[in-house]
């Protein structure tokens, strides 16, 4: 028996920031994402010995230990260890002996949700292999709590939720961790129209969000105002996003984007620096209406809203200065696990 479980990384079409505590818990939140086909995957399989093997094949690390109740958290693939942790202690399971392998497409610090969307696949992983009575609400809120709470990650609740969920989602974020996921019904031709347009490159370069978000988090305790307003401005921008999407005023993507952008450079220092200006003024000039950087910023993805044939053009001015744009696709659905 084998154990297999994927989750989908996603793009942060607008919003992204509002999602983070103490913002959402004071002004409420809002944030509209939408998955693509980069995975995290998950596998477990159950072995007859007395090991836990934990194997990372993108990070090209494998740990075994012990069978135990609990692994230590001491850096070594802790995302992997705080969901074994916290599944045993929760649903009161004897520790087993099983190999667990991941693997991710997009690299640590992408601005994809990679880390979530891992903890996500594992806990649809586990959930599958012992029969947890986990629906969606449950394992998002799960990953939530084991990477943001009982690791200490600093982030947002977007990631887990889009990764469990999958789609295009508008979603609200409350105080004491209410969320509201509305799935959107976007007409497919809507769709294929953003796909074409939106445009997506690597910087080359990860970054390390969790600085950034804790100086976001930590304006908004010191009521910067400049940060504040910036935050206010930006879910405003997921509701015209949403608007946009639905009723199929493509032509305002850009715009909302390239607004987004410049108020998302107020919440915190790092978020953008002298390269990424370049790459976003380059893709300007040569037709772009409106870009972002797709998480906390600072590195990792950048995607341009490309108009009428502009995307071609972008693309080519993009090759000068080394960057590819990537192929993907949106995709429809979330976390899916199986047992083969």
């Amino acid at each position: 028996m084998i154990i297999k479980s994927r989750a989908p990384l996603r793009i942060g079409l607008a919003g992204g920031g509002t999602d983070v505590s103490p913002y959402s818990d004071i002004y409420g939140g809002s944030v509209l994402n939408a998955t693509i086909n980069k995975y995290a995957y998950a596998t477990i399989e159950p072995l007859s010995g007395n090991e836990i093997i934990l194997n990372s094949i993108d990070k090209k690390i494998c740990l075994t230990y012990t069978t135990n109740d609990s692994l230590p958290i001491d850096g070594k693939l802790d995302l992997l260890k705080g969901v074994y942790n916290r599944i045993i202690k929760e649903f009161k399971k004897e520790p087993k002996s099983f190999k667990l392998t991941t693997f991710v497409d997009a690299p640590a610090g992408s601005g994809l949700g990679s880390s979530s969307t891992l903890v996500v696949a594992i806990i649809g992983a586990f959930a599958e292999w012992l029969y947890l009575p986990l629906g969606e609400y449950d394992i998002a809120h799960l990953a939530y709590e084991i990477e943001r709470i009982e690791l200490g990650m600093h982030g947002g609740k977007q990631d887990q939720y889009a990764a469990t969920f999958g789609g295009f989602n508008f979603m609200e974020f409350y105080k004491d961790d209410k969320v509201i996921v509305n799935p959107l019904r976007i007409k497919p031709k809507y769709i294929a129209e953003l796909q074409n347009n939106l445009v997506l490159f690597y910087t080359g370069t990860s970054r390390d969000s969790g600085t950034i978000i804790k100086q976001q988090s930590n304006n908004v305790v010191t009521n910067d105002v400049t940060a504040i307003n910036a935050t206010h401005i930006l879910k405003e921008q997921s509701v015209k996003m949403k608007e946009a999407l639905l009723t199929g005023n493509l032509e305002q993507i850009g715009q909302i984007l390239n607004l987004s952008w410049e108020h998302k450079k107020l919440m915190a220092k790092g978020i953008s620096n002298p390269a990424i200006e370049k790459l976003y003024t380059t893709a300007i000039n040569a037709g772009s209406n409106g870009g972002k950087i797709s998480g906390a910023g600072g590195g990792g993805y950048i995607f341009f809203y490309c108009p009428g044939n502009a995307r071609y053009i972008v693309i080519e001015a993009m090759k000068k200065l080394d960057l590819i744009a990537e192929n993907y696709e949106f995709t429809s659905n979330g976390l899916y696990t199986y047992t083969i």
